[in-house]
């Protein structure tokens, strides 16, 4: 008798749901505020402008958009194929090789700067911090950030709470893990890192915000039809709070950026 296929790992399902919305990924998710720059720049003790960055978990190239025109000397590294096409479609002048930070296709000692935009939780610590510390240069640094909703915002923690009833997610507990992201970046403790918090906003029609929302994996990963449902009330209730259809998304960027000795 053959045997049964082990079952299929949730969280890699969730890293690989991203590929088959890529467009739509790059035109509805928020970017990050110049200011969010300026504190990597602080904190990593030296300007963007030259530094030999490696974006990694690059995506469709938001992050990797932004070091650029800050001058960095941008590689990206993106394991999947349909945000890697993505990225190339619309950033044909960003070198972009395919890889991840458990095993980076990147020589030692080669980077000023390591960069993470969403990424880091997608990656093993127990790999990803040793493979930075090799590929990093000595006084370097690397940066790892998330955008993640501001709760303190009603609107913003009605709709949490709606979210979450829908996937069935205890919404305390992903508070406390998204924090535990921030606080047990390198469990080793081989790195030392420094914490900031960016709030910014952007104002987008409702039809891009509930796009945004579709792109996040817990619902990728779900049938589409319930999903639809899902946005289809969610419509309802942003247009009670924002009747002329126009949504104030509010977001605190979580930032930690250690450097090497």
């Amino acid at each position: 008798m053959t045997a049964a296929p082990p079952p299929a790992d949730p969280h890699a399902a969730r890293a690989a749901s991203f590929n088959a919305v890529a467009a739509r990924y790059a035109a509805n998710r928020p970017s990050y505020p110049p200011a969010l720059l300026d504190a990597v720049e602080e904190l990593a003790g030296r300007p963007l402008s030259g530094a030999r960055t490696v974006d990694v978990g690059a995506g469709t190239g938001i992050a990797s958009t932004l070091l650029h025109a800050r001058g960095a000397d941008v590689l990206a590294v993106e394991p999947g194929a349909g945000m890697a096409a993505e990225f190339r479609r619309a950033l044909p002048h960003i070198p972009l090789v395919r890889g991840d930070g458990n095993a980076l296709p990147v020589a030692d000692a080669g980077a000023d700067l390591i960069t993470y935009a969403q990424a880091w939780h997608w990656t093993d610590p127990a790999r990803s911090v040793p493979e930075a510390l090799r590929v990093l240069r000595p006084g370097g640094a690397l940066a790892l950030w998330w955008n993640t909703n501001a709760q303190d915002v009603d609107w913003i923690a009605e709709a949490g709470g709606r979210a979450a009833r829908f996937l069935g997610i205890d919404v305390a507990a992903e508070q406390r893990k998204a924090g535990e992201r921030v606080e047990q970046a390198d469990p080793s403790g081989r790195l030392d890192f420094t914490r900031r918090t960016i709030r910014w906003s952007r104002r987008v029609p409702i039809d891009t915000h509930l796009a945004n929302v579709a792109t996040h994996s817990a619902l990728l990963v779900i049938p589409e039809e319930r999903t639809a449902a899902f946005l289809e009330q969610e419509r309802g209730h942003l247009l009670e709070v924002f009747p002329d259809g126009m949504v104030e998304e509010t977001y605190d960027v979580l930032l930690v950026v250690a450097r090497t000795p």
